[in-house]
């Protein structure tokens, strides 16, 4: 049943309406949907594809009780945020409850070799959960992680030459099981002689916890596991005879003699027994699910054969679109609303994080891949806050250095025919096999033997950076439109549609190997697919990357670029709209106004320039706004008035401005007695300058959703100190113009740098630019 058309629902409560009796009800008497009775987690239809197994909830009934599990089940991102956000009202004791309960016969077998597994970092409740997290940390921020990549690299060409001249592979069987799991074993400080038993029981703890074994083999894998755990201590016993050896598990055994109450021995058994589980098959399913996924969109795979700088993005969006985790559970800790739906205490929660992956609301074109989203990283297959997990950038790591070794060594790999199964359970999904194919005598290092050990990429530890973002696109025309000035036309090579964007976006050009990058506005029609528009004005004063254009760029020539992405967006509700455009200033009016055409709203556009022949768009603007366009042409003895303009504030009219600082400042002053955010501007350039310790204070950050303190020294930005930290934040300029590395304040004083946030946004205080803005006193509360 859909909520929405329901005449009798109550708002908050229950959407359904309370009539036939003999309809299976919820713990709060509330009947339950038809499609809610239905929802099986361990049917075929989930294994194959969570998110669009509960389409039907995500878009009508986001939050159910499931009476076959037991459980409330939530869908949507806000909602499944908001609980990983908040792990006092969910707490996640019961995220390694078995969602199966075991017969008494199988217990008996658990007992019998003492199984005992504790809370771990996974499912342990505070007071106890962030001194622990505190305490083993440091081996998982990047600066630490870089050690394991040549163990990584020489794995994954190990483990490919073994396969490379067959023609054909099960990477699951032959590569992505054994890898991610030596990794782990590794990571972990694993003695090389104990690997190969701790490979053979790993997957029945995922069967005991997540699964649904039938009766008859609950028995064999209580044995299984209850063979795990106790060879999982022996090993560590054997650590505790070196414990200055490397690895996370001897980290653990030194800090325990520095906080014997923090890190004990049953926890320390217990985290060696899921820490293998954790590291490893997260992994590897992941891995499988995005070679599964590169290779069902063969443009993308040739995408990152082509560039392998998108390898990157390219993991976030696998992460996001088809991730290793599909869901994780929590337990209602006392009465609570959940998305509308009043939800009781002791109430078990199963939220759907591969769902709230794709959902609309926080991802255009959810069900799109596209290994250029630039929020991909923002999916929640890691899960958020203080839980998030904390090998996120090991597995990254591991994932980065696979595809690449695909990409380099068999970029002509292809997908066998195949139908792919899993292994049934709630929360951790990937193919038990993935079949591939390839002609060995196409293989690149047949010709070039150095291919085999030539990576390509550097490996980004931690959320990529939109720098790297790139997409190819052909000069379909370069057109001088005024004096000084070139509009280029940008189409795709092979002809596939632009991305979609909106008035006041802007593009990143990277001007050829100089290293420069430089912001152009769009100002070509939104609605016109087929290609993305720009004008650059040659500046010879400028940083360089102007004059590269006019003196590189003609039609035909490829470039690369970054985007679309917009920080100055045009207020649609608005009653009426004034643009001020200045110089090449005009190239995201251009497009503005031109929406606003569209829209119906009413509008005047003003058009400032020293020169006629200097001014770009003039002929075109004019049969697009007739009498709506005023040029102001000091020139020819016009000046636009700005006092006179804005002279008179009007309700519900909006003030969009670009152009020469002078101008943008001139307008401020203008604007000063109109209502707060009625002028919104888009800068050229910044005006911050390089970071000057001798002038800066430290300070220090707390991260609410984290549970953490960090410090932010005088050298450092904020930026620096979260990555160093292992927090995602994506970031692009670096230099507080596109608001991309935004973090929300909670409480503190910003000493506000960027060219982005409006007055009323600084002064209210709730969000700043981490790249650039700092406190103005000792410490800041973020929600992060």
């Amino acid at each position: 049943m859909n909520p929405a058309s329901s005449p009798t629902a109550t708002p908050g409560a229950c959407p359904f309406a309370h009539g036939a009796p003999q309809a299976p009800r919820s713990p709060t008497g509330c009947p339950v949907s038809h499609k809610a009775g239905e929802f099986d987690p361990f049917s075929d239809g989930y294994q194959q594809d969570p998110p669009e197994y509960v389409r039907w909830a995500r878009e009508q009934e986001p939050v159910f009780y499931s009476p076959q599990l037991g459980y409330w089940v939530v869908t949507r991102y806000d909602d499944i945020k908001a609980i990983f956000r908040d792990n006092l009202t969910f707490s996640p004791s019961i995220a390694l409850e078995k969602i199966t309960p075991t017969g008494p016969e199988a217990n008996a077998v658990l007992a019998s070799y003492g199984f005992a597994l504790n809370r771990t970092l996974v499912n342990e409740d505070e007071p106890a959960h962030m001194p622990r997290r505190r305490v083993l940390m440091e081996p998982f921020t990047p600066e630490h992680l870089m050690q394991h990549e040549p163990l990584v690299r020489e794995l994954a060409r190990e483990y490919v030459d073994r396969f490379i001249d067959e023609g054909r592979a099960d990477l699951v069987d032959q590569m992505l099981w054994e890898v991610p799991l030596t990794v782990a074993l590794h990571f972990l400080g694993v003695p090389e002689e104990d690997m190969d038993t701790l490979r053979k029981y790993s997957i029945a703890h995922t069967v005991n916890t997540w699964g649904r074994p039938k009766p008859e083999e609950q028995v064999e894998v209580a044995h299984a596991v209850g063979n795990f755990w106790q060879f999982a201590g022996k090993v560590l016993e054997k650590m505790r005879q070196d414990p200055d050896a490397p690895g996370w598990m001897q980290y653990g055994i030194r800090k325990q003699k520095e906080f014997p109450d923090v890190v004990t021995d049953s926890y320390l058994h217990s985290m060696m027994m899921a820490g293998i589980v954790a590291a490893h098959e997260t992994t590897a399913n992941a891995t499988a699910n995005a070679m599964k996924l590169l290779l069902q969109h063969p443009s993308a795979w040739r995408d990152i054969c082509e560039d392998p700088a998108l390898i990157p993005n390219a993991v976030e969006e696998c992460l996001r679109h088809n991730g290793s985790v599909a869901a994780w559970r929590r337990l209602a800790t006392k009465d609570v609303t959940v998305g509308g739906i009043d939800i009781p205490a002791g109430s078990k929660l199963l939220i759907v994080t591969s769902s709230a992956n794709h959902d609309e609301a926080r991802f255009a074109d959810a069900d799109l891949f596209d290994i250029r989203r630039d929020n991909a990283s923002d999916h929640l297959t890691f899960g958020y806050g203080s839980h998030q997990c904390m090998g996120k950038n090991l597995a990254r790591m591991e994932m980065q250095v696979f595809l690449e070794e695909f990409t380099r060594r068999l970029p002509h790999m292809a997908l066998s025919e195949q139908r792919f199964s899993y292994v049934p359970n709630t929360s951790f999904r990937g193919p038990e096999h993935l079949w591939v194919q390839w002609d060995p005598a196409q293989n690149p290092e047949r010709r070039d033997p150095s291919l085999r050990t030539a990576a390509r990429t550097g490996v980004r530890i931690g959320e990529p950076s939109a720098h790297a973002i790139t997409r190819p696109v052909v000069v379909e025309r370069a057109t001088r439109v005024a004096k000084d000035i070139v509009r280029l036309r940008l189409a795709a090579p092979d002809g596939r549609p632009m991305p979609r964007w909106s008035p006041g976006s802007h593009i990143d050009v990277e001007c050829g190997d100089t290293g420069l990058s430089r912001q152009y506005s769009l100002c070509g029609d939104p609605e016109d697919a087929a290609a993305l528009e720009i004008a650059v004005l040659h500046d010879p004063h400028s940083r360089g990357g102007s004059t590269w254009v006019h003196g590189n760029v003609k039609a035909g020539d490829r470039l690369r670029i970054r985007g679309p992405r917009n920080h100055f967006r045009l207020d649609e509700g608005a009653r009426r709209l004034i643009f001020v455009a200045g110089g090449i200033g005009i190239t995201p009016i251009a497009a503005m106004a031109r929406h606003a055409r569209a829209l119906g709203i009413d509008y005047a556009l003003h058009y400032c320039g020293r020169h006629r022949a200097a001014m770009a768009l003039v002929d075109e603007l004019s049969v697009l706004h007739g009498d709506k366009l005023k040029l102001h042409v000091s020139g020819e003895g016009s000046r636009l008035d700005l006092a006179a303009l804005l002279s008179t504030p009007e309700e519900g009219v909006q003030v969009y401005a670009c152009g020469p600082l002078r101008m943008l400042e001139a307008l401020e002053e203008a604007c000063a007695h109109w209502p707060e955010d009625a002028l919104k501007v888009e800068h050229f350039e910044s005006t911050l300058g390089t970071l000057d310790p001798a002038k800066e204070h430290a300070f220090e950050v707390e991260l609410k959703d984290s549970g953490l303190t960090l410090p932010v020294r005088a050298d450092q930005t904020l930026l620096c100190a979260l990555r160093a930290a292992n927090i995602d934040v994506q970031s692009d300029c670096e230099e507080g113009l596109c608001g991309s590395c935004e973090v929300h304040v909670i409480s503190g004083d910003v000493d506000h740098r960027d060219m982005v946030l409006t007055r009323s946004e600084r002064e209210a205080g709730q969000r700043m630019m981490s790249c650039c803005s700092r406190a103005r006193g000792q410490r800041l509360v973020l929600e992060l």
